[in-house]
Parts: structure tokens; sequence; C-alpha cells
């Protein structure tokens, strides 16, 4: 008896079937470069543009200016375009254009961003990233999420061709590092102190979540928030850093309307937070359609000897354990916001562990959106989270501080070409990302 192949290859030749082009053995297998597709996935960078003060106020960090973006915005424009990338994270100095109520100064930000946009990149536009103006004070000022609205509708109406924002960056690293840990802005210890910046810095983001979603219903709000987790090598743990792994959540709760634990919700009861403020947070979430981008860095996750040292862990859990402890909680579409190494050496070797972390949340059939090495250029001070004004430089860029390539850029390139045309999920063109207004959002 002949083979069935032997008849298939009588009538219709060998291999190279008719038909099969479109998504069968001879269809596309993702590769070559992004094509900004509304189904493509999102390979990104961004441009480190952090502006806390320290120093009691008195020293006002900035990113953009210590790295030189300022004057050479063009040339890293063009560097995100030549690496093949079609997204960047991109925050504006939200600190140096809103000058009072009503009043804005727009000259870099209308430069910048004409080029973005004359480049054909897709901004994930960042308005507040750890810092507000002089003269709203920090972020114990009650005033801020009526102040920032307003600033964040001025921006819609501003950009309109604008679709993605991250209104507050890292809102948990943001109320952390400012009042309880007390390395910026306020500089306080306190758990009140935390608790009141937790719940301005998530109000601004909600009520200036709603201006935008005013000019743009169908906005895409990518809340970028640190992955964290402390391993506490105790027979016995302590309550205290058993908290802190919950806190971590705190931010995402109060944003997505998702109620935390009852010692959490003793926690911000005790330290502040009204019953009348939780019931309004829990209301419901945002406007928009709702990404939870999770940053991932060796230095977020910790592990707590029995001496009670803290020591950095580089990489137990990873982005995909922690993430997903993250998506089973909030169930929504996921992506990798930042993720980098200071030792440049090492860059391409963290890249592709990243990497191996995106694909294996892929595989558990989490929707993953995107993937962010950040930052496009190296950055200053990150040793000492920006407290200390030492002008160190962290090797972490895909590109160094003169705009030369790291190895960590090539490894990206190589990336891209390999996978660049993957879809968000099998089969995404199905699901593309569409243009109708965030309108519909249940749970099943």
């Amino acid at each position: 008896m002949k083979s069935f192949l032997t008849n298939i290859q009588e009538h219709f030749g060998d291999k190279g079937y008719d038909g099969d082009q479109f998504g069968g053995a001879s269809g596309h297998n993702g590769n070559g470069l992004p094509t900004g597709l509304p189904n493509n996935f999102m390979f990104a960078t961004g441009i480190e543009c952090s502006y806390p003060t320290i120093d009691q106020g008195k020293t006002r960090r900035d990113l953009l200016a210590e790295c030189d973006h300022y004057n050479r915005y063009k040339e890293d424009l063009g560097l995100v375009k030549d690496m093949g990338l079609k997204v960047l994270r991109y925050g504006l100095p939200y600190y140096n254009i809103q000058k009072g109520p009503g009043k804005h100064d727009w000259e870099f930000a209308d430069l910048a961003m004409a080029e973005i946009k004359r480049l054909g990149i897709t901004p994930i536009l960042d308005l507040m990233h750890f810092g507000v103006p002089d003269w709203l004070g920090n972020f114990q000022n009650p005033e801020l999420p009526v102040y920032f609205a307003e600033y964040c509708e001025e921006v819609a109406k501003r950009y309109p061709w604008v679709r993605y924002y991250t209104p507050v960056n890292e809102i948990y690293v943001t109320a952390k590092s400012s009042a309880k840990d007390g390395l910026w802005n306020e500089q306080l210890k306190s758990d009140k102190a935390f608790v009141t910046a937790l719940k301005h810095t998530v109000a601004a983001s909600i009520m200036g979540t709603q201006k935008i979603a005013k000019h743009r219903p169908d906005c895409v709000i990518v809340q970028s928030e640190s992955a964290e987790f402390t391993h506490e090598l105790r027979a016995e743990h302590t309550e205290a850093v058993q908290l802190q792994n919950r806190l971590r959540f705190t931010s995402l709760d109060l944003l997505y309307a998702h109620q935390p634990e009852g010692d959490v919700l003793n926690y911000l009861y005790d330290n502040g937070m009204t019953r009348k403020e939780y019931d309004w947070f829990m209301a419901g979430e945002p406007p928009g359609y709702q990404v939870m981008g999770n940053d991932y860095y060796g230095r977020n996750e910790k592990i707590m000897l029995p001496s009670g040292e803290l020591v950095t862990s580089m990489d137990v859990l990873g982005w995909y354990n922690i993430t997903l402890d993250y998506y089973q909680r909030y169930k929504k579409p996921v992506m990798h916001t930042e993720t980098n190494v200071f030792e440049a050496d090492q860059g391409p070797t963290w890249l592709w562990k990243q990497w191996v972390n995106i694909l294996r949340m892929r595989k558990e059939g989490v929707p993953v959106l995107g993937f962010t090495w950040y930052s496009l250029i190296d950055q200053r001070d990150w040793d000492t989270g920006l407290a200390q004004k030492n002008g160190n430089v962290n090797a972490c860029g895909l590109f160094d501080l003169d705009r030369k390539p790291r190895p960590v850029a090539e490894a990206y390139k190589q990336l891209l070409q390999e996978y660049g045309q993957i879809t968000i999920v099998p089969h995404g063109e199905l699901f593309e990302v569409t243009e109708r207004p965030a309108t519909l959002k249940v749970e099943v």
C-alpha cells in the first residue's frame, strides 16, 4: 500500500502546499524587526527622567539634564529609531512644565514631542516621575490630585495623537522613598507619611486618568510598578517583614479597587486613611484600558538573613514568578516596563534572562503586551537611589553617555531581529489593540 504522503505529493507537490502560507508550516515565524502594527508585541526602551528633590528640598535631581538629554534629545530619539524600536517610555519634566495653576512652559516638551511624532515612535507618556513642581511642595500636599489632573488634561489636549500613558510612575516606590525611607522630596520616615503620600499619588493617577480619558477615551494606561519581594530566612517569620510583602500591592489595590488584606486595611486606617477615602478608592478602577506594568531589577528582590541583615538576592524568583503573583491578583494584561543591570558586561546575559521570563509568562497564557530595557542611555547615581548627588555613571544603558553602544545594544538588536514580529498572544491578529474606547469592565 502506498503511503498517503505519495498521494499528497502526486496531487499537491513536495512541500510548499498552496494555502499553507497563511499561518501553517510555511507561515511567518515572527522574526524580523517590529512592525508597529496593532497586534505587534511592544518592544521598548525608555529615557531616564527622574526628578525628585534631595537635601530637604534644596537640590533638584533632573536626570534628563544630568544625562544631557535636553541638549541631545534629537540624537537620543534617533538612536531609538536606529535600534528598530517602535515604542518609547518617555517622561516630560512635569516639575518644570506646570509653573502654577493654569500656567505651563511647553518649550522643550513641544520640541521633543514633535520629534517623536516625526520619527513614528509610539510614546508611553510618563507624566509624574518621582517629583512635583516646587510650588506644590511634595507628596504630603492634599492639593496634588487636583492640580496634577489639570496638568494631565492639558497634556492630552496638547498632544491628541498620544494614546499610551503612565500617569504616575511607580506609585509605591514614590511614596516609600519619599515618606517611609526618607530619601527624596519630603524625606520623612513614618508610616503615616507613607500612607499620606500613597493615597495622594494614587488619587492623582485616578484623577489624571479621568482627564486623559475625556480627550482620549481609548487611552491605554500602562501602570509601571516595582515588582518586589523580601525572602525572610528565619524559622519564624516576623510580622513586620510579612506585612511589607503585602504592602507592596497597596498602590495597585487602591488604583484597581481591589480590597487589600485585613491587616493591610488596618494599617491604612491606623495611619490616616479615612473610611470615606477608602470607599472612594474602592468605587471602581480608572477609565481606559488598564495594563499592569511590572519593573524588575535584581536589587528589587532581597533576602533577610537570620541576623536581620538584608542582602540583594538577584533573580531568585525573578520577574516571572513575582509578576505572576501580581497577575493572579489583578488579572490585567502585563508589560515588563523596566529592567537593567549596572555592570555593562553583564547586560546581554541579563537581557536574555528577562526575555526567558517573558517567554515563560506567554507560555502560561498570560497576555504580555511588551518589554522594556530601561534605559536608552546610561544613568547617574542610582547606586545610591539618587539620594546623593555624586555624578556616578551607572552603565545600564543601551548606549553610554557619549551615545556609544553598550554590549546590550547589540544583544537587543539580535532579540528584535529574532522575535520582533511576534504578536501579543498567539494568533494575535484576531485580537488587535482596538481603537474603540474602553467602556465595559467585567470579572467572570
